[in-house]
């Protein structure tokens, strides 16, 4: 059976009442969400640290460069949520389809379906609003998001470096060197050299240096920042893996533990003049935790408006 094209939520009974979202250039509850609208396309880079099951070596390090689609459909309509400790609340929101493969030899990385949503402001928890994201990754992980609303920059984004070190878990700063993040020393435990032509010793010492080299020469009038984490120490968000990464008592496969990201949707003036052009970067950062350690497992991508 087709879905109804038509197709919006009808609350019974309705929600009743006025909320606080972000303040939008239009007014929309989606706020900056509205700005996500629409197909994107370009390109990326990602870097992972594998499990490996060989004795004496517990890791390998796939490194691709990437082609990316992400498509953002807008849900019509209030999505209801029912309160017991406060009144009911809307929120507004988009579904999202994310593909990504590799440019060198054209593998399939990795294929996520999730929402994003505005929420408005909140008494229980007391809260202003926020955006939050749930994802679903098939490799056997889902996660909820949620960070507070981030100013706009008036100009290009603010880029902080970013590690693929592995540390010990819970101590970020206790970071632990393996000589296969070094192109210069060869190793079996890497991507294949055919499989990383076009990637550079700095691409792996800092990924955002991908984002950066994206800029260059363009002029970045405003951008859009959205950052969420599912940190539990923000309220709501969390990540949720299946037994098979959870593991036994010796130890979990390689659990999702965290996931951070900052998406900055981007207005560049047109080079050739005419209207302004919109552009989405965003740098993503998640912890696989096997064998004692945390694994930042990062990517980033620069996309452009369709």
């Amino acid at each position: 059976m087709d879905i109804n094209p038509t197709f919006k939520f009808r609350p019974l009974p309705p929600v009743v009442g006025t909320h606080t979202f972000a303040p939008s250039a239009t007014g929309s509850p989606l706020g900056d969400l509205e700005l996500l609208i629409g197909r994107w396309a370009g390109k990326g880079f990602n870097t992972i640290w594998r499990p490996n099951h060989t004795p004496g070596q517990d890791r390998f390090l796939e490194l691709n460069l990437t082609n990316e689609i992400l498509e953002f459909t807008e849900i019509p309509g209030p999505i209801p949520n029912r309160g017991f400790l406060q009144p009911d609340i809307e929120m507004f929101g988009l579904t999202y389809l994310q593909q990504i493969q590799d440019a060198n030899n054209g593998a399939g990385l990795h294929i996520e379906p999730g929402i994003w949503a505005s929420v408005p402001r909140t008494s229980n928890p007391l809260e202003d609003p926020t955006l939050v994201r749930m994802a679903s990754i098939p490799h056997g992980t889902t996660v909820v998001a949620q960070g507070a609303v981030v100013p706009p920059v008036a100009g290009p984004p603010l880029m902080d470096r970013v590690d693929i070190t592995p540390f010990q878990i819970g101590s970020p700063t206790r970071k632990i060197k393996f000589p296969e993040t070094n192109l210069t020393t060869p190793s079996q435990f890497r991507s294949s050299p055919a499989d990383i032509v076009g990637i550079t010793q700095a691409m792996i010492d800092d990924p955002n240096s991908v984002l950066q080299a994206a800029l260059t020469g363009r002029t970045i009038t405003n951008t859009r920042v959205l950052k969420v984490s599912s940190d539990t120490a923000v309220p709501g968000g969390g990540t949720s893996n299946t037994a098979f990464l959870q593991g036994a008592v010796a130890g979990p496969n390689a659990v999702a533990a965290l996931m951070n990201a900052t998406f900055w949707i981007e207005t560049l003036a047109n080079p050739a003049g005419g209207a302004d052009l919109q552009q989405l970067q965003y740098s993503q950062t998640v912890l696989l935790n096997f064998n004692g350690l945390s694994w930042p497992h990062v990517s980033v991508a620069t996309l452009q408006k369709q």
